[in-house]
């Protein structure tokens, strides 16, 4: 279990929510249940509270997070990967979350960045971009002085 859904669940836990990230259904199924997100009517959020704080804090404490298809030692797509091998080349420490793991973290995460895509990767508790936008960063050095300055900073 991520250290990400581990945060998660603790931040669901203490509201006396029971949690619902291992009951997830396996990957290409149908979660049973959901405590993450909440149907609404158009126009609302659908994101639970406990979930939005457990992002915030997990983005927080750490300075590089990539939200993508699987994690840095085994990732599930191409766009991922890309990702994780800019972020080797610049040596920079950072976490990765799987968003595959849980289908409320993978729609929960579109609407807290309101980008529709992943990867997704935050620098110093912002959203930087997905796979195109760290690529033509990385290529044109601005990605580099920005974790040089979250990381410094």
């Amino acid at each position: 279990r991520s250290r990400f859904l581990t945060v998660a669940m603790a931040a669901v836990c203490a509201t006396g929510t029971r949690s619902s990230f291992a009951a997830a259904a396996p990957r290409g199924g149908r979660p049973r249940r959901s405590v993450a997100v909440r149907a609404t009517g158009p126009g609302e959020s659908t994101m639970r509270p406990e979930l939005k704080s457990a992002i915030d804090t997990f983005i927080t404490e750490n300075k590089v997070v990539l939200f993508m298809k699987g994690n840095k030692q085994f990732p599930q797509c191409g766009f991922s990967n890309t990702c994780v091998e800019i972020l080797r080349r610049c040596d920079v420490p950072f976490e990765t979350v799987d968003i595959l793991a849980d289908e409320s973290l993978r729609a929960g995460m579109k609407e807290y960045s309101m980008w529709p895509t992943f990867p997704q990767l935050y620098i110093d508790g912002e959203f930087f971009g997905g796979c195109d936008i760290t690529l033509a960063a990385f290529e044109d050095g601005s990605l580099q002085e920005q974790l040089e300055a979250a990381l410094n900073g």
